[in-house]
């Protein structure tokens, strides 16, 4: 590469870091001021124009939030249906993924696309019909009723099945020659080889599941069965919202998200860019 190449790329290189630069700090931008607004004083976060810095740390909204709402039953119920989404997702999309991915029966190509048509329409279309079979069932203000309507998923069906398909199929015929049926091909070989899309897919439900607000709001409406999500609504009044008390709740409720994405990261891109390798 010749010098002169080389100094043509560089102004190229340093407008694209500018751009890129520029992209993180608007996007970190909510959150920064969230952080500053959880620290101000009421009168700071409503006075115009704006104050950026408050005067003095106010660390009293962070226990505020917890006299103000049963911050701890909102965690626990959260921490509770998001294990058991997360969970069922894992086995109910994976079982799926294999089975379209690895075993021949008859319509399989158009049951894939059939499944695949969830995605086209709107979560909101669902939420009567939902609604209904919570009704039919009696299980409205309960856990139950935010956790099993949301243990499958097309999504993750698919996001697997593309993870399954780039796996050797030399390891399923060793397996076959072995005396492996179907599900001991499915739970020895497949799963442990299937960690990185697993773990991609677990943190996208993660995410779906600790920020799910409207059907929360739907089918509870008792105090001791809300998520995090549906519980820091209620503190936005229809005449005044206490904004540092409310930014506060926010960031307790944000920073496990925070911290799991920055734990496993390197997981998450790995798990996004091997599924898809291969369609």
């Amino acid at each position: 590469m010749s010098v002169h190449s080389m100094s043509n790329r560089k102004p190229k290189k340093m407008i694209i870091h500018i751009i890129l630069i520029v992209g993180a700090i608007i996007m970190t931008t909510p959150f920064l001021w969230m952080v500053l607004t959880s620290l101000k004083t009421f009168g700071e976060s409503t006075q115009v124009p704006p104050v950026i810095f408050p005067s003095h740390l106010e660390w009293k909204n962070f226990s505020e939030i917890f006299i103000t709402l049963p911050f701890f039953n909102f965690y626990w119920n959260t921490v509770f249906t998001t294990f058991f989404k997360t969970l069922g997702q894992l086995v109910f999309c994976s079982l799926a993924a294999y089975a379209f991915a690895r075993i021949n029966f008859p319509a399989k190509n158009f049951l894939f696309i059939l499944l695949l048509s969830i995605l086209m329409v709107p979560n909101q279309a669902y939420i009567i019909p939902q609604y209904l079979i919570m009704v039919k069932l009696e299980w409205l203000n309960s856990l139950k009723a935010l956790i099993v309507p949301g243990i499958t998923s097309a999504f993750g069906t698919f996001l697997l099945r593309q993870f399954f398909l780039t796996i050797p199929s030399e390891l399923e015929d060793a397996a076959k020659l072995d005396g492996c049926n179907h599900f001991q091909i499915y739970w020895r070989v497949m799963l442990p080889l299937a960690k990185p899309g697993l773990i991609a897919h677990a943190i996208f439900t993660i995410l779906w599941s600790w920020n799910d607000l409207m059907w929360p709001l739907i089918v509870n409406n008792s105090p001791s069965k809300m998520p995090l999500s549906a519980g820091m609504a209620s503190l936005q009044g229809q005449y005044m919202t206490d904004f540092p008390v409310l930014m506060a709740g926010s960031l307790l409720a944000t920073w496990p998200m925070i911290l799991m994405f920055i734990v496993l990261q390197k997981q998450f891109v790995e798990g996004i860019a091997l599924t898809g390798t291969k369609g």
